[in-house]
């Protein structure tokens, strides 16, 4: 069973909705069957490397609201971040381009460290504060996760990988993917948005009972 994720590293939902589908996946008892595969998705890929605004301000400019009714908005998502163990500081995010940690995730990929990449690029956004635009930071990320830093940062001063995250996003409209995160199993079922992990399970287990009938 071949599970694909559609996210972007500064989408809060793909975050909490990777959580509960990996509870999801936990209480599923072919999970050992299953391959998670990670595609790009940018919510905006007109976004500037450096930012002079933050996240509250960009919302409220974003949806029309005030400044006191984004950081709500926010206060709102951190809560649900913790109901599934994650802290969220959106008080000292860092806005940024994600198209070149996207790049990083597949290079990742080639070494079968692009779930454990995605992993760290969302933490890195969301709790620890950091520039994921930034090629240095994404090179020690690299790092951590095991990779060759060096042979990351390489790889961030060119333009590899460009193609294969311009063609998960080409993929994504295809597919008629217009938000995320969105969840495609199989190529036959898909889940929308960070549902709650019965959702998940359940969408699972009829996969898997359609492919065994």
């Amino acid at each position: 069973m071949k599970v694909e994720i559609w996210s972007d590293f500064a989408c809060p939902f793909c975050y909490i909705g990777k959580r509960r589908f990996e509870a999801a996946l936990a209480n599923f008892a072919d999970k050992d069957e299953v391959q998670v595969i990670y595609r790009s998705f940018e919510l905006d890929p007109h976004a500037a490397k450096h930012s002079p605004i933050d996240v509250h301000d960009m919302l409220a400019a974003k949806y029309g609201m005030s400044r006191e009714q984004a950081i709500a908005m926010n206060e709102r998502v951190g809560r649900q971040a913790q109901e599934v163990g994650l802290l969220f500081r959106f008080d000292s995010i860092v806005l940024t381009n994600t198209f070149d940690a996207h790049r990083l995730a597949h290079f990742a990929g080639q070494y079968g460290k692009r779930g454990d990449v995605t992993e760290l690029l969302f933490k890195a956004y969301f709790t620890d504060s950091k520039h994921i635009g930034d090629h240095e930071t994404l090179a020690d990320i690299a790092a951590e996760a095991g990779l060759d830093r060096e042979e990351a940062a390489a790889m961030l001063a060119g333009e590899q990988y460009a193609a294969e995250v311009r063609e998960d996003e080409r993929e994504a409209s295809r597919l008629g993917i217009r938000g995320v995160p969105f969840f495609v199993i199989d190529r036959k079922y898909a889940v929308s948005g960070a549902q709650p992990s019965e959702v998940f399970l359940e969408t699972l287990r009829q996969a898997r009972n359609n492919t065994t009938k």
